[in-house]
């Protein structure tokens, strides 16, 4: 039943670093936008960073559960 569970979880995981990635690169171009104002473009420079971190940690959950799902 475990092997199930993690299985499901690293689906999950892979589809949060999937989306986590999408949206810091988003986020990437709106912060290199000269038209946006200073402030669009500082929130959208530290939500990229807030991604990134979120994109390494769904990647390394889903390593986890890959790993626990082939025992």
């Amino acid at each position: 039943m475990d092997t199930i569970k993690n299985a499901g979880n690293y689906v999950a995981d892979s589809v949060n670093e999937a989306t986590s990635g999408v949206s810091k690169e988003a986020n990437k171009q709106v912060a290199k936008d000269s038209d946006a104002s200073l402030g669009t473009r500082a929130s959208a420079a530290k939500d990229a960073v807030g991604d990134k971190a979120d994109e390494s940690s769904n990647s390394l959950s889903a390593s986890v559960n890959k790993e626990a799902a082939k025992h």
